[in-house]
């Protein structure tokens, strides 16, 4: 069982309604747990999904809102006083990350490249919807922490900016 089949399997459980479902196949253990249905006046709340995968880990939640967080990196040691002034852009969902609009695409944020407050600096397609990421903060991007078309948890470091 691979990766996109164990989301298909998500999406399959999602849509039928189930709140519990436990599967173990060979070494693979998952375990799908999400509330009730909402009744009238009640509120969203996420799905919870707790996954036990031995080499890959999966999206443990599924957000409410659909922009990036970010997040001062704080470092003690003193080798890495040069990288304390990082930013950490993390993704505020789930899915699955891309680099470009299309494979045939350049990306639309590298390493070395500068970036201003709204620029796109990514896809995360969630649900067969394609959400483009935009950049809350101006700077340059230092390193891209994800691969491209991987999948992503929500709060997951994506790209660390040098802000100055």
């Amino acid at each position: 069982m691979d990766l996109k089949d164990i989301q298909e399997l998500i999406k399959f459980v999602a849509k039928s309604g189930a709140t519990e479902v436990d599967l173990e196949i060979d070494n693979i253990k998952i375990s799908i747990k999400s509330p009730s249905k909402k009744r009238r006046g009640e509120t969203d709340e996420p799905v919870n999904i707790i996954h036990q995968v031995p080499v890959q880990s999966i999206p443990s939640q599924i957000p409410s809102e659909q922009n990036i967080s970010i997040e001062k990196i704080e470092k003690s040691d003193s080798k890495d006083d040069v990288d304390s002034n990082l930013i950490e852009v993390k993704s505020s969902m789930i899915g699955t990350f891309y680099r470009s609009s299309s494979p045939d695409k350049p990306p639309f944020a590298s390493v070395g490249d500068q970036i201003k407050e709204g620029d796109v600096i990514c896809i995360v397609e969630a649900m067969k919807l394609f959400n483009e990421i935009e950049s809350e903060i101006s700077g340059k991007i230092v390193k891209v922490l994800v691969d491209d078309a991987s999948p992503i948890e929500f709060d997951q470091p994506l790209f660390l900016v040098d802000p100055s």
